[in-house]
């Protein structure tokens, strides 16, 4: 086991369960991840076999068919499943929000309905904020849900789903002003859907008039499809407003985010753990001027850097786990801990694709892949300046001057 990004004062089950994923990551996923990733081919034998280990269901409560474990738990497996694929990680993430999102808001009957399902990776979940245009500004979404009757009627576009093709469960934020007086700011005015549809892509054949149109072609982040979402007058029942009330989508939306965020920060950790390996294994085998390159002074201090850097990121994103799991607020742990992991990971991924010469830039070698990865944490749940501007906002918070 690698010195580096070690965590004090896990249970022997937490161990357990990630010297399991650790295993399954070195002999499923590595051997064929670059191969998949070039191809731009779903992993769908690493989705099965995750589904047998019960990843699925990690943080879903026992009562309900889940592990019922923590949420550094999840994030310290995520950072293993992220060193070997970050692709993969994707398609855990997404689902593992909407289901966190579910077991903390959700109505009874919701909770009932979905996590049993989800715990066994038979539902898989898809969360939908982003429109075109609007990016991180969530508060300017146009999609709008009206009512009529027991259903809602909702239109709109919506952007950047991880799993919008494969997930058969959407979270959708949209806007309707029912019961807000006029003038509310628009954040009290938004409500989140819990969508079934059928996988796939085009017109989907279990819900008129919504339609994924197809995967997003990307520079990285392939294997798991990142697709629009396409609704046009679609009828969604009132009884799948999550938490059963209109109006609480975007707290709801954004303690989703929050968790998602130390899972982003998890998945730069990842990342950044298999470049500096990748990257201190080719420095001892490459030789220039008669010896290994690991023995010049210059590259020593590249790898003495990402080291550090692979250590500090990971410590701060165990801190924000840690922080939530206590049920204290960590929005600002949260936000440190995505902005320094993910650019961190940029910076250890680019030093090793350095170190690896001209060979870096070869599609033999897995450091292409990695140097590819990397930039979608950067903007990925919140770009780097939003998260500043959150880590800002809480920091005035809490230094506000008195009197």
């Amino acid at each position: 086991m690698s010195r580096l990004a070690q965590t004090d004062g896990l249970t022997e089950i937490q161990q357990e369960i990630l010297s399991t994923v650790r295993s399954f990551v070195d002999k499923e996923i590595l051997p064929v991840a670059t191969e998949l990733e070039h191809k731009d081919e779903y992993p769908t034998e690493i989705v099965e076999g995750l589904k047998k280990l019960g990843i699925f269901g990690l943080m879903i409560p026992e009562e309900y068919g889940g592990i019922g474990e923590s949420l550094l738990t999840y994030a310290l497996t995520v950072e293993e499943i992220a060193r070997g694929w970050m692709s993969v990680s994707g398609i855990i993430n997404t689902h593992f929000i909407v289901a966190y999102m579910i077991k903390q808001h959700g109505t009874q009957e919701q909770k009932d309905y979905f996590l049993p399902r989800m715990a066994t990776g038979e539902v898989r979940g898809a969360f939908s904020m982003s429109e075109p245009g609007l990016g991180s500004d969530v508060s300017a979404i146009r999609t709008k849900a009206e009512r009529d009757g027991d259903f809602y009627v909702i239109n709109g576009q919506k952007m950047w789903l991880t799993n919008g093709g494969s997930a058969n469960l959407v979270a959708v934020l949209c806007r309707s002003d029912e019961g807000q007086p006029e003038g509310s700011a628009p954040h009290k005015s938004m409500t989140t859907f819990l969508i079934e549809k059928e996988p796939g892509f085009g017109p989907n054949p279990t819900v008129p008039g919504l339609t994924v149109p197809g995967k997003i072609d990307k520079m990285g982040y392939k294997g798991v499809d990142t697709t629009e979402l396409i609704l046009e007058d679609v009828r969604i029942p009132s009884n799948r407003v999550l938490g059963g009330e209109s109006g609480r989508g975007f707290y709801q939306m954004m303690d989703g985010v929050e968790v998602g965020r130390v899972n982003v920060a998890a998945r730069g950790c990842g990342v950044a753990h298999r470049a500096f390996e990748l990257g201190i294994s080719y420095a001892q085998q490459r030789h220039t001027f008669g010896k290994p390159i690991a023995q010049h002074q210059a590259i020593q201090f590249k790898l003495a850097e990402m080291a550090t850097k692979v250590e500090a990121a990971h410590q701060m994103m165990i801190n924000a786990a840690r922080k939530k799991d206590s049920g204290q607020r960590n929005d600002l742990e949260a936000g440190m801990a995505k902005y320094l992991a993910a650019e961190y990971c940029k910076e250890v991924v680019e030093d090793a694709f350095r170190i690896h010469g001209g060979y870096g830039f070869s599609k033999e070698y897995e450091i292409e892949r990695l140097y590819r990865e990397a930039p979608m944490l950067l903007i990925g749940e919140g770009t780097a300046e939003i998260q500043k501007m959150i880590i800002g906002r809480r920091l005035l918070e809490e230094y506000r001057i008195q009197g």
